[in-house]
């Protein structure tokens, strides 16, 4: 770990902090919510030993990277262009993308909008949701599960902060990150996040009290709202990527997802992934893989499987 350096670069007006190791074509790692670059630390060993450039920033909003206050300032637009504006300062013409969560969403959109920056992408957990020119995602989740579900929940500004503030943080992330329950998250108000909560008597063998204490430090320094300011965006990209609607992701794709994941028990999800939907709208999906008896946090809990598929992935291009 200590062989990874940290620069601070600026880009699209802010300042994004970088975690880099290794020399060789690039890969560009895309975090979730509420994560870090630190997420990738295994894929960044492995991958920087097998001849890449693996880079991670902490994207906009989280850990040592600037947060603008306002979550108008969190549209997809905003990160793409952040990305962008990353690769461009290191003189990176092209890179292979790995996304994971509301990273595989960011990925997805970079793919969408500046595709001749990617050679190819990894993405992980969220699949690529074609635009519905009829409702905006917020709605359709409420229309599913209802006000309590997270994403739903997460709206009002102020309110989740409050939540996460009343739950002490590393107690929270052992919740979060150990968390292998595929039901939808729903916030009942009464009860709050507590109501979710089932510390783990003992944390499971890939996660140490040393990666809870690393992401609590950052996270009471920090604060939650950048992250949750991307929930507060949604409403906003999807009204700006208007005019992207129908379109495809041509950029070659490998999917990875786990069985136990909360985003492949969405309703309609497996169908769309196995029954041809999915590689009608990403017509050059090569794979897609589903990882039995692993959850949410996969890139985490089961690094060397998803290394090596990230691996035997890229070096065919």
């Amino acid at each position: 770990m200590e062989k990874i350096e940290h620069t601070t670069i600026t880009t699209n007006g802010i300042n994004m902090h970088v975690a880099s190791i290794g020399t060789g074509p690039v890969i560009l790692f895309l975090h979730g919510f509420p994560e870090l670059w630190y997420s990738w630390r295994h894929q960044l060993l492995s991958l920087s030993s097998h001849g890449y450039r693996c880079i991670a920033p902490d994207l906009r909003g989280y850990g040592d990277t600037d947060a603008p206050p306002s979550a108008a300032s969190y549209t997809v637009f905003h990160i793409v262009g952040d990305l962008v504006g990353l690769i461009d300062h290191l003189g990176i013409d092209q890179v292979f993308l790995v996304g994971h969560d509301w990273g595989a969403i960011v990925a997805w959109n970079f793919c969408l909008f500046r595709p001749d920056r990617i050679k190819a992408l990894v993405n992980m957990s969220v699949v690529w949701f074609p635009r519905n020119p009829t409702i905006h995602p917020v709605d359709g989740f409420r229309a599913v599960f209802g006000d309590d579900y997270y994403v739903c929940r997460f709206q009002e500004p102020g309110e989740a902060e409050k939540d996460f503030a009343s739950i002490d943080t590393a107690l929270l992330f052992k919740n979060l990150l150990s968390n292998n329950d595929p039901s939808p998250p729903c916030i009942a108000k009464e009860t709050g996040l507590s109501g979710l909560l089932k510390t783990p008597e003992t944390l499971p063998s890939w996660l140490s009290e040393e990666n809870i204490n690393y992401y609590a430090n950052i996270f009471n320094k920090t604060g939650f709202t950048g992250g949750l300011n991307y929930y507060r965006a949604i409403k906003l990209s999807w009204e700006l990527t208007g005019p992207w609607t129908g379109l495809q992701i041509k950029v070659p794709v490998k999917f990875i997802v786990g069985d136990l994941d909360l985003t492949y028990s969405i309703p309609g999800v497996k169908e769309y992934i196995h029954s041809g939907g999915f590689k009608k709208l990403v017509p050059n999906l090569q794979d897609a893989v589903v990882i039995e008896g692993a959850a949410h946090f996969i890139n985490q809990e089961r690094p060397e499987e998803v290394n090596a598929h990230i691996h035997e992935f890229i070096k065919k291009f």
